[in-house]
C-alpha cells in the first residue's frame, strides 16, 4: 500500500514536479526520510512475524529440539573394493605395480599369445563369451600382462586387477567376477621366489596361523604349474576343509618367445587369484551372489 510500485509514497514522488522549484529539495528530503522510516519499520515487523511463525511451528511439533540428533546414515565401500585394495597394497609392498587393459579382447591376446592356439583343449576350460568369431570378453587378466610385456623390457613386476567373464554361475561362481594376476620377469627367477611371494601374501592376508598347501597343476601358459589351497572352517558344517584360492607357475618359455623376451636370459613367474573367493574365505561368506544383490543388511556389515 505504501512502499509498492503503485503505492502512496511513489505517487507523492511523482507529484514533486508540481511544486515550486525552491520547495522541491526540502520535500524530496522529507519523502526520503519517510521512505527510510517505513522500510525500517517494515523490516522489523517482518522479522518479528517470521520469528513468531517459527515459534508457532515449534510449539505445534512433537519433536524435542533439545534431544541429541540422530546419527546420519553413512555408506561404506563394497567388500569387493576393499578386498582389491587390500590385495594390491600387500603386493605393492613387494614391489608389484598395478596396470590395466581392455575388457574386450581379441583371441590373439586372450589365448594365442598365452600358448593356447586354436582348437587347444584348454580353451574349453574358460567357458568363453564370444562377441564375434575373433573377439571375446576376456576370460582372465593375462592379456594385460601380454600387452605390458610387448611394450616394456624386463625386469617387470606388475599386477593386473580387473573384471573377467566366463559362462558359469552357481553359489561359488559368477559370470562376471574380479581377478588379480601378478607377473615377475627377471634374471634367475625361480619357483622358490614364487612360493616365497605367495606364502608371504597369504599369511599377510589371512594370518600367520593359516595352513597353506601347494599342489601340482596344469596351465598352458606356465610350466611347471601349481595351485594353492587354504585350510578353512566350513561355514555350515564347521568341519576343517581346503579350498583352492589361486593358480600359479613359472612363465612358459613359449609365452616369453611370443612377446620377444629371450627365455635363455630371462625367467619369471605368474599367478592369478579370484577376489570374490578370497573375500568369501576371509569373511566366511557362503554364497558369491550376496556380493551382487545390493542387500543393505549384507553390505552394512562391512562398514
Amino acid at each position: 500500500e505504501y512502499l509498492g510500485k503503485n503505492g502512496q509514497l511513489n505517487e507523492i514522488f511523482k507529484q514533486l514536479g508540481q511544486l515550486p522549484k525552491e520547495e522541491r529539495p526540502k520535500a524530496g528530503q522529507l519523502i526520503n526520510v519517510i521512505k527510510t522510516t517505513l522500510e525500517d519499520a517494515f523490516s522489523l515487523k517482518s522479522k518479528e512475524l517470521q520469528k513468531q511463525l517459527i515459534l508457532d511451528q515449534l510449539n505445534q511439533s512433537t519433536e524435542d529440539p533439545t534431544l541429541p540428533s540422530y546419527h546420519p546414515f553413512t555408506g561404506s565401500q563394497h567388500p569387493i573394493t576393499t578386498t582389491i585394495q587390500h590385495i594390491c597394497a600387500l603386493f605393492n609392498q613387494l614391489g608389484f605395480t598395478p596396470t590395466s587393459g581392455p575388457d574386450l579382447e581379441s583371441e590373439t591376446y586372450n589365448f594365442e599369445y598365452l600358448n593356447i592356439p586354436p582348437h587347444h583343449p584348454a580353451r574349453d576350460m574358460h567357458d568363453t563369451f564370444y562377441i564375434d568369431p575373433t573377439t571375446v570378453l576376456r576370460t582372465h587378466t593375462s592379456p594385460v600382462q601380454i600387452r605390458y610385456m610387448l611394450e616394456n623390457d624386463p625386469p617387470l613386476k606388475i599386477l593386473s586387477p580387473g573384471k573377467v567373464y566366463r559362462c558359469d554361475a552357481d553359489t561359488s561362481h559368477s559370470p562376471v567376477f574380479h581377478q588379480i594376476e601378478g607377473l615377475y620377469i627377471g634374471k634367475s627367477i625361480s619357483m622358490t621366489h614364487l612360493k616365497g611371494t605367495l606364502t608371504h601374501f597369504l599369511h599377510a592376508f589371512f594370518g600367520e596361523s593359516r595352513n597353506i598347501r601347494f599342489r601340482p597343476s596344469y596351465f598352458p601358459f606356465t610350466e611347471p604349474s601349481l595351485e594353492v589351497d587354504i585350510e578353512f572352517t566350513h561355514p555350515t558344517t564347521k568341519d576343517p576343509c581346503w579350498m583352492e584360492v589361486l593358480g600359479a607357475g613359472m612363465v612358459h618359455p613359449n609365452v616369453l618367445k611370443n612377446v620377444d623376451i629371450d627365455p635363455d636370459k630371462f625367467s619369471g613367474f605368474a599367478f592369478g587369484l579370484g577376489v570374490e573367493r578370497l573375500a568369501m574365505l576371509k569373511h566366511s561368506i557362503p554364497d558369491i551372489r550376496l556380493f551382487y544383490e545390493n542387500d543393505a543388511r549384507f553390505l552394512n556389515q562391512f562398514k
